[in-house]
């Protein structure tokens, strides 16, 4: 029996009636549209030692991106449960109509490098596949949902598969990662080359000679945090600006969302810096998701003063970054999705991605189609540099 109800069972928090859809298999599927009604269930999950979730589902995180971006009428988190009642898996979505379909995309967006389910356990992830899906595929009918655009779906995590990313379309970028080790001298020389960190040694030593010591810091309270993101969005903006296309960091509800994960004793998202000490002036930022074992990167920028940016302050500040990681006791250190020349040189292990499609009406499938051509299309392009190249060019001359 999959259950669609919008809040615990017996208790109808909307108003709305309690909607029941009989299916094969033993999960049942728990619809809710309010994060106080599940926040107790969720942190609980956490908790557990065997929970399998990336830092994206944290409650923390997931909760500041929803307030920040205002999507409460569209928030739908779904509770699979097993038989005997036990909560085996937790999916927290927007609906969303694109062209006349009801699309319910996972909380985050893509600035949430990894949307993997939070799992209750590794049994939990190791349920068949097919009965998650039909779970799903009940629920939406009942929700009015068309189709699941699940994207970012890890094919596996710590070494469990990933149910969802069974099916669909490889993404167009992969996630690039390490483990980190008990010694963090010895993970930093096993993420850089000697000849990589005699460079920064050099580096780091003739930035000193000509700007005074360096520090590097991880921001301690509120007022640091805000510090650090200011400089992170001059930066970014300088960037953005010299490449010609628009600031993803601009509008007023990614920075609302980021203030608020930077906030508290336990943020939801770490913002690391690289500063000179005497002035306090801001060399590179790094902002990462994290959870108890994991440091996940999700933006990084740099002090493009020429006068700066030629003693590689963003290189300095993740050598920083790894050693300090690897000695708080952190298992993984990942820096997201997409290509880029400091993740290839210092990443071990590529995170493969699935974008799943899971069609519930005729609509749905239709959509899930032509998401799937684009989805091919896109890695085609990210994966040949020549159309890459063309693209890029594109996008320079549309924003000038």
């Amino acid at each position: 029996m999959t259950v669609l109800a919008q809040g615990p069972i017996g208790r109808d928090l909307t108003g709305a009636s309690m909607v029941r859809a009989r299916m094969s298999g033993s999960l049942t599927a728990e619809v809710f549209r309010d994060l106080g009604a599940v926040e107790a269930l969720w942190r609980g999950l956490e908790a557990e030692a065997g929970c399998l979730a990336t830092p994206y589902q944290r409650f923390d995180w997931v909760s500041a991106f929803h307030r920040a971006h205002g999507t409460a009428d569209a928030l739908r988190i779904l509770v699979l449960r097993d038989a005997g009642g036990r909560p085996r898996m937790l999916l927290p979505l927007v609906v969303a109509r694109a062209h006349g379909v009801a699309v319910a995309r996972i909380v985050g967006g893509d600035h949430a490098n990894y949307h993997l389910p939070l799992f209750a356990s590794r049994d939990a992830a190791a349920v068949p596949a097919e009965a998650v899906i039909g779970a799903l595929v009940q629920a939406g009918r009942a929700a009015g949902i068309d189709v699941y655009a699940l994207g970012h779906q890890p094919r596996t995590w710590d070494g469990a598969v990933n149910p969802l990313a069974l099916t669909g379309e490889p993404a167009a970028s992969d996630g690039y990662g390490m483990m980190l080790g008990p010694d963090p001298e010895a993970t930093v020389r096993r993420a850089f080359s000697a000849d990589a960190r005699k460079k920064l040694r050099s580096k780091e030593k003739r930035l000193i000679e000509a700007h005074g010591p360096v520090a590097y810091r991880q921001a301690a309270g509120q007022e640091e945090a805000e510090r650090f993101l200011a400089a992170f969005y001059a930066q970014k903006a300088a960037r953005f600006s010299a490449m010609g296309i628009a600031d993803p960091y601009a509008g007023p509800a990614i920075r609302r969302f980021l203030a608020a994960a930077t906030a508290g004793e336990r943020p939801a998202i770490e913002i690391h810096a690289l500063v000179i000490e005497a002035s306090g002036r801001v060399l590179a930022t790094f902002g990462g998701a994290v959870d108890a074992g994991r440091y996940s990167g999700m933006m990084t920028a740099f002090d493009a003063d020429p006068e700066i940016a030629r003693y590689s302050p963003g290189d300095l500040l993740l050598s920083h970054l790894v050693r300090a990681q690897a000695a708080r006791g952190r298992r993984a250190l990942d820096l997201g999705v997409g290509e880029a020349r400091y993740k290839a040189s210092i990443c071990d292990e590529t995170i493969e991605l699935v974008e799943a499609m899971l069609p519930v009406t005729l609509r749905g499938h239709a959509y899930a189609r032509i998401a799937a051509r684009i989805t091919r299309l896109k890695r085609r392009i990210k994966r040949d540099p020549r159309l890459f190249g063309y693209v890029q060019r594109l996008r320079r001359l549309k924003a000038a």
